[in-house]
């Protein structure tokens, strides 16, 4: 008997901001169906993952599995498609869910945290967002900004521990850890820092400057 048809247009999860929203369901591509990866619970738990880990790879699965979003301006454009995977690590170190694949060969994978944050592991673990949530949030942004700005500026290495963001406020709604955004009166400055971190790779610090903002520029919603 044939599966049911899963349709590519993606409808977004509750609690996105109307940008982000927007963003998901114009953009955004259910590529493969949200394999139901309870399946695999019972192997997983018998091989000595915990099942609250396991149950948090099917909460990822169940809000974001299967959604291709455009790339994001920094990491080689984040997963191809968010997509979870068997948890990795220990009761010791604490666990991490794979978050999808890299769309080019990484020194680094995208995975879900301990707590939940959205991150990258390379050498060490660099949480970029508080959730997938402010991911989505940050790509978002960085689409919307892209669009309306005047000009975009890139800083890199060393300078950018000398850009100046006093009169500026951090964009709440990509809950940024190690990456962040800032709002100022034109302008808003995205700030990569996961690489270096995740890689200690300070020459890989990065931040994109996006001015000449209006109102609806500097907010999209």
């Amino acid at each position: 008997m044939a599966g049911k048809s899963v349709s590519p247009i993606p409808v977004a999860p509750t609690g996105l901001t109307r940008r982000a929203k927007s963003f998901v369901e114009a953009h955004g591509i259910i590529c493969v169906a949200r394999q139901g990866i309870q399946r695999h619970r019972h192997a997983w738990i018998e091989h000595g993952i915990p099942a609250a880990e396991v149950d948090r790879a099917m909460a990822f699965q169940g809000r974001w599995g299967g959604l291709a979003l455009p790339p994001s301006p920094f990491y080689e454009g984040g997963p191809r498609t968010l997509d979870a995977d068997r948890p990795e690590g220990s009761a010791s170190e604490g666990w991490w869910i794979p978050a999808g694949d890299c769309r080019y060969s990484m020194a680094y994978g995208f995975m879900i945290g301990p707590g939940g944050e959205f991150g990258i592991h390379g050498s060490r673990w660099a949480p970029l967002h508080a959730s997938t949530d402010g991911w989505v949030e940050s790509l978002a942004l960085a689409a919307h900004a892209g669009r309306w700005a005047k000009t975009i500026t890139k800083i890199t290495g060393k300078a950018v521990d000398y850009l100046n963001l006093e009169g500026y406020e951090p964009v709440p709604e990509v809950q940024g850890l190690t990456d962040s955004w800032w709002r100022g009166k034109n302008s808003l400055i995205a700030l990569y820092r996961g690489e270096a971190v995740g890689l200690d790779a300070p020459q890989c610090l990065e931040a994109h400057i996006y001015s000449g903002l209006d109102k609806w520029g500097l907010q999209g919603g």
